[in-house]
């Protein structure tokens, strides 16, 4: 598990983990200009995200759209989503975790401009 405000870098930006509890997971996310996150679901939560700083690309579901600072939007569980940053300006979001696990192991990767989508081994396909 994350130590609580432990900048973990990644090739679209960055997370701090600011706290985290039972049940729920507070992370400070940095997306550098021109990249995007995965498009991804997760099985064992839900994601609320503020946008502090620039602008959001949201994907969720089949509906995209744009987030101001201020504005915040929640993806279920399991709905595919993906955070953006088209913009010129670094975007800076809050996201809050929900569910029964909040590890980074739940992640489904379906597209992805880091080539970080895990093949299924021949033996899960058996």
């Amino acid at each position: 598990m994350a130590d609580t405000n432990e900048k973990t870098t990644r090739p679209w930006g960055y997370y701090e983990v600011l706290e985290q509890g039972k049940g729920y997971k507070v992370k400070k996310i940095e997306v550098t200009p021109g990249k995007r996150l995965s498009l991804q679901s997760h099985n064992h939560r839900s994601e609320h995200w503020v946008v502090v700083s620039g602008i959001a690309t949201v994907t969720s579901g089949e509906d995209v759209f744009d987030l101001k600072p201020n504005e915040s939007t929640y993806i279920p569980c399991g709905t595919k989503h993906r955070l953006q940053n088209k913009y010129d300006d670094p975007l800076k979001i809050i996201e809050v975790q929900t569910g029964d696990y909040l590890e980074e192991d739940d992640i489904i990767r379906y597209e992805d401009d880091f080539n970080r989508i895990e093949e299924p081994t021949k033996a899960a396909n058996e």
